[in-house]
């Protein structure tokens, strides 16, 4: 639905019946009484019509799939990253011109959730509704931040559904059969047929067994395989997610990967490993479309197989960034709580842009944007703090590739100042003044930057051992590769904005050097005769201008052996040709194939 008019005002012609009627209603009416049920009715429809959108895009994501349109898939992720916000920030004036009262007077909105609460406590979806009004009412009296949280009666008919609702159990003793996953494969109920469902079947019934011959998975002690009743949809590939039970009640994670080609579907891979599924559900990737509603139960599922990530990163993961945002403050204050720590400045060198902040028990990297650059800053004059935030949220709406790490933006967000080290808070007072003030019990961040915390790539380097060296090395470089497949050039090429996460693998986590790739001017000096002294055509150009020969050099790593590791794994990164057909590429409108689980996990490329 298009909610912007030409004339930039909410268009409500596209709404429901219901929030027309309800917006037509609470202009008719002046006296506050039976104004404030209104808003509060009127508030519902609007987000009923919010998430009915947001609950059609899975369907969405799975016809892609069934029909092999990448661009409508990348289509897809971002715009439904955007709608939540998209409703906000049109349907809030739209209430305000409507009852200015609404941004001034604090107390009407105490009113207003009174009234709100019991319209939803029978809802499954009562946080997210929650959630939504206290976003409606942020945006119409600009309050602070708060990490609301709506507190579930225990007689909540739909919040109560049974997590078996969302899975199918198959009992197995000691073996799994190619019917087991026949009738697993039918879950997702696509609409163009398999290639050779019983075929693949088959293999991923022999693959599971050798796995159990190897060690690798313990079939002896399992009592049953468990599949969510729906596919996950991210880009060109389709996911049915599963476990399997062991008798201790413990979880291993059975993941099939599935393609379309002209044939039909097929499974491309058996995903079994922890650092397998941990990878896949990174928050460096875009989220996943789940063809059904129940995201509590999925979160759940999801956090059975991964149960070291953190349950706010689950929400995100299936698209649900709000109630993700709002369980991912309550757990650095959990944190915080727990440890007796204090937010101390991040490990590592300075930040040029950002000042970069942490404690040793904190499962998150927390950021703020400078007033102005360090000395060191090289790209001309600073465009201030929100053209910065602005290319995080660039990085946040976009298919992340698996190599950057995701951002949640805060806005006017209040924090305890004991939570800081007295140093670090001095710091960003005096160099983040604009984003970060001190008030008489309390420190109000305008804006604040929240990432997974991941280790500095430097920094890993110092304390690796030799084979763990060489693996970052080799990913580093995958990690350029994807972040191209997404269109996004780091023109700072210094590998401090790197980082290496639990299982080995590298993202970038600094964004404020980042430029769409398409933009980027590529040249060489490489074909330049020996005393040639023209000045090559490319040096007067106004665009950022990249030298696929300088990229080593740029990266800054000091260590010649792990410079050497990636001239040798890398050395096409070091080509021009390398470069301009990626860009070419994406200029034709183009997907790069990205590396989203290992090789060796394929069905049919692995030796058996």
């Amino acid at each position: 639905m298009e909610l912007i008019k030409s004339d930039g005002k909410a268009d409500i012609s596209g709404s429901s019946p219901a929030t027309r009627q309800l917006f037509q209603r609470l202009g008719e009416v002046e006296a506050p009484a039976p104004r404030l049920p209104l808003v509060a009715n009127l508030i519902l429809a609007i987000f009923d019509d919010f998430y009915f959108e947001l609950c059609a895009y899975p369907g969405l994501a799975k016809k892609a799939f069934e029909v092999m349109d990448p661009q409508a898939s990348i289509r897809i992720s971002r715009e439904r990253l955007g709608l939540y916000s998209q409703y906000v920030s049109m349907y809030g004036p739209e209430i305000k011109n409507i009852y200015p009262e609404l941004g001034t007077e604090l107390s009407l909105w105490d009113e207003v959730d009174e009234l709100y609460q019991p319209l939803i406590v029978a809802r499954y979806e009562a946080d997210i509704a929650y959630a939504f009004m206290h976003s409606i009412r942020r945006n119409i009296s600009h309050v602070i931040w708060q990490p609301v949280a709506y507190a579930f009666p225990k007689g909540a008919k739909n919040r109560g559904l049974s997590s078996a609702q969302a899975h199918q159990r198959f009992p197995v003793a000691g073996d799994v059969s190619a019917t087991l996953f026949v009738s697993a494969l039918q879950l997702p109920r696509f609409k163009v047929p398999y290639r050779d469902c019983y075929g693949d079947a088959e293999s991923v019934s022999s693959r599971i067994r050798k796995l159990a011959e190897q060690g690798e998975i313990d079939l002896k002690n399992a009592v049953a395989i468990e599949f969510i009743e729906a596919a996950f949809f991210r880009d060109l590939t389709a996911f049915l997610v599963g476990r399997l039970e062991a008798a201790d009640g413990s979880f291993t994670p059975i993941v099939l990967a599935l393609l379309n080609g002209e044939q039909g579907v097929y499974v491309d891979a058996v995903l079994y490993k922890t650092s397998d599924v941990h990878n896949l559900f990174s928050s460096t990737l875009a989220n996943f479309h789940v063809a059904n509603d129940l995201y509590y139960q999925n979160c759940v599922f999801l956090s059975s197989i991964m149960p070291l990530r953190p349950i706010g990163l689950h929400y995100s993961t299936i698209g649900f960034n709000h109630v993700g945002k709002v369980a991912i403050l309550n757990e650095i204050k959990q944190q915080l709580a727990s440890s007796g720590q204090r937010f101390a400045s991040s490990p590592g060198h300075d930040g040029t842009v950002a000042i970069g902040f942490t404690f040793d028990d904190c499962s998150y990297h927390l950021k703020v944007i400078r007033d102005q650059p360090t000395k060191s800053y090289k790209w001309g004059e600073f465009a201030g703090v929100p053209a910065v935030l602005d290319k995080y949220r660039v990085v946040h709406e976009i298919n992340r590739t698996g190599s950057m790490v995701d951002n949640v933006i805060y806005f006017n967000l209040e924090l305890d100042p004991d939570m800081f080290a007295p140093e670090l808070l001095q710091d960003l007072l005096e160099n983040c003044s604009g984003s970060v003030q001190r008030e008489p019990d309390c420190v109000l961040f305008r804006s604040l930057i929240v990432q997974l915390k991941i280790v500095p790539l430097t920094v890993y380097f110092e304390m690796a051992s030799p084979d763990q060296i060489e693996a970052a090395v080799t990913n580093l470089g995958y990690c350029i590769k994807n972040n191209i497949a997404a269109n996004i050039f780091n023109k700072d090429l210094d590998a401090r904005n790197y980082g290496v996460g639990r299982y080995s693998k590298v993202f970038l986590f600094d964004y404020d050097a980042v430029e769409r790739f398409t933009d980027v001017l590529l040249a060489s000096n490489l074909d330049m005769e020996d005393g040639e002294e023209d000045i090559p055509d490319w040096f007067f150009s106004r665009d950022f201008v990249f030298l696929p020969e300088e990229l080593e050099s740029g990266l800054q790593i000091t260590d010649r052996n792990i410079r050497r590791q990636f001239r040798e794994i890398h050395a096409d990164l070091l080509t021009l040709d390398y470069w301009t057909d990626a860009q070419n590429k994406l200029k034709r409108g183009e997907v790069i194939g990205l590396r989203s689980y290992p090789e060796e996990r394929k069905l049919f490329n692995a030796q058996d």
